[in-house]
């Protein structure tokens, strides 16, 4: 099995390389982003562990661009970080696992080969509703050729829609889905965020994707059972 280990920390990557190399694995070892984005997009690993913290380009930055290059190799985050945001991120980038450092050297070696069993994730599908699309593993929204620029968070909402597209969602599924179960705030932070995606999916193109049902919750209309086709 072959690993890339993307760390600039000599002490921690120099435990990583000798205890992987004896429990069996091939490693090479890249020092700053720039040079773990190329090994990561020209050479084959089963597995790549990746610091959030590098110099030149920073683990989510390498992590995006694998991803938009459909390098799919499975990839766990380690990071000094443990904020929840922080792994938020790294998920929503196409990282496969994520560790906080310190950790046990036999934990992490349980994660990497969890990963290489499982091995490289199929490609994301391409989310489609009529002219608008969603590809989750660029992140990239367009309506035709038109790239529409989202916050994460309308993303967020975007996504669910489509992932649900023709039937009716509730805005406390929106909220569990899209924040969290634990959310106290209002919930009319869900029609706030429906109103900004329309007005960046819809209202520039003259479209009505995204329908209010009263009393219900919303649906996001593909088109494909309009009346008469």
């Amino acid at each position: 099995m072959k690993v890339l280990i993307v760390e600039d920390e000599p002490g921690f990557a120099a435990t990583l390389v000798l205890g992987l190399r004896a429990e069996g694995f091939v490693v090479v070892h890249s020092t700053n982003g720039v040079d773990g984005l190329w090994e990561a997009t020209e050479n084959h690993y089963d597995v790549i562990v990746l610091d959030i913290m590098l110099p030149g380009l920073n683990g989510y930055e390498v992590l995006r661009e694998m991803r938009a290059k459909e390098v799919w190799t499975p990839v766990l985050m380690l990071t000094a970080k443990d904020g929840d945001y922080d792994q938020t991120d790294a998920f929503d980038l196409g990282a496969d696992d994520y560790l906080s450092k310190p950790t046990a050297f036999i934990v992490l070696l349980a994660r990497l080969r969890a990963l290489v069993r499982r091995g490289a994730p199929q490609r994301p599908v391409v989310l489609t509703a009529g002219t608008l699309s969603l590809d989750p593993a660029r992140r990239v929204v367009q309506r035709e050729s038109t790239t529409i620029e989202l916050t994460p968070r309308e993303y967020g909402v975007l996504e669910f829609l489509m992932r649900h597209k023709d039937s009716v969602v509730t805005k406390n599924e929106m909220l569990q889905q899209v924040w969290d179960a634990h959310y106290a705030g209002p919930d009319n932070v869900v029609e706030v965020y429906v109103g900004y995606v329309r007005r960046k999916i819809d209202t520039p193109f003259g479209t009505n994707t995204i329908q209010t049902i009263r009393g219900a919750g919303y649906r996001l209309d593909s088109g494909e059972y309009a009346s008469g086709s």
